[in-house]
């Protein structure tokens, strides 16, 4: 019985995530209320209260869902466990990329992230998270830099910690644009040979098989 309740809080903790997408892409965020997402998802505004304490945390765990699997991986590629960091870090971002392109829900809900919300005093966490999860991501590029450079024993042209804000401006510049007009250009195929062309511009260099 207990399993069976968990399962039905987990079902109902889902179906309000899902409404909270639809109805997020529809109208925008702000716009967006929580008895309406209740009312999408077939449940009671107090159900909403009891999974979540408020739209900010139900706006962060509809993005946690999609978003920290490939948190994660950069975060993995960029440990040093590996003789070439970058290269794993490349590797794992355009991965990103291709699934944002194959993905529906991941494309949903990067849409809403960076077109349907804005940062509020309600949406002030939300805001927060956007933050820490950019400055995580600076600080695995800045490391994955610093290591390979010290193994290609190469100076690099800029402080690594300005690097990494270039490169990550890169990325979610493309990912903003293309999500704008997705038939303008082929987000893997730009995203992969920018990447390359930035870091070549830095002093990594690649051969044609795509090792250093």
């Amino acid at each position: 019985m207990v399993r069976r309740t968990k399962e039905e809080a987990q079902e109902t903790r889902n179906r309000l995530l899902d409404a909270a997408e639809v109805l997020f892409q529809a109208q925008g965020v702000s716009q967006t209320s929580l008895q309406q997402i209740a009312n999408q998802a077939g449940a009671t505004r107090g159900a909403i209260y009891w999974h979540f304490k408020d739209k900010a945390a139900l706006f962060n765990a509809m993005m946690e869902r999609v978003k920290l699997p490939m948190e994660a991986a950069v975060a993995q590629a960029a440990s040093g466990e590996h003789d070439d960091s970058l290269a794993d870090v490349e590797a794992q971002m355009v991965e990103a990329l291709r699934i944002m392109t194959t993905d529906p829900q991941v494309r949903t809900v990067f849409e809403i992230a960076t077109h349907k919300v804005e940062y509020t005093q309600e949406m002030e966490s939300v805001q927060q998270r956007h933050m820490n999860s950019r400055s995580a991501c600076l600080v695995d590029f800045e490391k994955a830099m610093v290591a390979d450079a010290a193994r290609a024993k190469i100076q690099l042209p800029m402080p690594a910690a300005d690097a990494a804000q270039g490169l990550h401006a890169l990325i979610s510049g493309l990912i903003q644009n293309w999500l704008l007009d997705p038939q303008g250009f082929d987000l893997v195929k730009t995203g992969r040979a920018s990447v390359r062309v930035f870091l070549a511009g830095l002093g990594f260099s690649r051969d044609a098989s795509g090792g250093r």
